[in-house]
């Protein structure tokens, strides 16, 4: 029974420090990883040029093994310290840990593949934990909400953008044809009604007779517009969201997070934080 009770205070220990970002031991754990990574990604990037590689190789492949080494030990921790480790192994930080790590391995059998290493910055991600510790408590997970509760309404607008730019594409291609400014086709026009209706303007086509200019500015002017549009669908969320406030805990059973504060139990499974 004592064994059980120390075995159960360490992966508790454990998995305060890996897991969650409001200790000062998990916070220097999340600053500690960040350096790491990003130490792996300028090493891989260095690895590129030519020069540089010719000189310190050596020093390259040792620095990735080890990073690779200190990753594996961490992926490892991070199963053994939750009681239901498939919840972070296909979590999307989970795979990320995994395909992060792999790479360097499957070098020892394909060449090249090493440099796929630079998929790490994807686990700069977790920067969002350490921010928690600011003033910023809990808004990484109140944008997350807010995105997630705005994605119907942004995905009727985006729709609806995705209509207009191949009517006006193909109004385009009608007006301008003609001309030969550049109109080839209907598909060559709706990207110029993409690149335009979004302000971009690269100016490789321009229209050139006076009903097409005349459309092109209109189609400009209503640009500005359709972009303030999900400005303020998931601005409206968000006033909505940040009156909630989260912070880092995470479950030690189902590994979920974004508690409210001072919240005893897991909304997910009930188990006790």
């Amino acid at each position: 029974m004592n064994d059980q009770t120390t075995r159960h205070n360490w992966k508790k220990k454990l998995h305060s420090i890996i897991y969650e970002a409001d200790t000062p031991a998990g916070k220097l754990f999340d600053v500690i990883l960040l350096v790491v990574i990003l130490i792996s990604i300028l090493v891989v990037m260095l690895e590129t040029v030519t020069s540089i590689d010719a000189k310190y190789h050596t020093f390259f492949v040792v620095t990735e093994w080890i990073i690779t080494f200190l990753f594996t030990i961490e992926y490892i921790l991070r199963i053994v310290s939750i009681n239901k480790p498939k919840h972070y192994i296909f979590s999307f930080y989970g795979m990320v840990d995994l395909i992060s790590t792999l790479p360097m391995y499957i070098s020892l059998f394909f060449v090249d593949v090493h440099n796929l290493l630079a998929i790490r910055a994807l686990r700069l991600l977790r920067i969002f934990r350490v921010l928690k510790l600011t003033n910023f408590i809990g808004e990484s997970e109140v944008l997350s909400n807010a995105l997630k509760r705005s994605r119907h309404k942004i995905s009727v607008f985006l729709i609806t953008i995705f209509t207009i730019v191949i009517i006006l594409g193909t109004l385009m291609y009608l007006i301008e044809y003609p001309h030969n400014s550049g109109f080839d086709n209907i598909p060559k026009s709706i990207y110029w009604a993409i690149v335009t209706l979004t302000t971009v303007g690269y100016g490789d086509i321009a229209p050139v007779s006076p009903l097409g200019q005349f459309i092109a500015s209109i189609i400009m002017i209503l640009g500005y517009g359709i972009i303030a549009v999900p400005t303020g669908i998931v601005g409206a969320e968000l006033n909505k969201q940040i009156k909630v406030h989260t912070n880092t805990q995470s479950c030690p059973n189902c590994n979920a997070t974004g508690h409210q504060d001072k919240a005893q139990f897991c909304y997910q499974c009930g188990t006790k934080l």
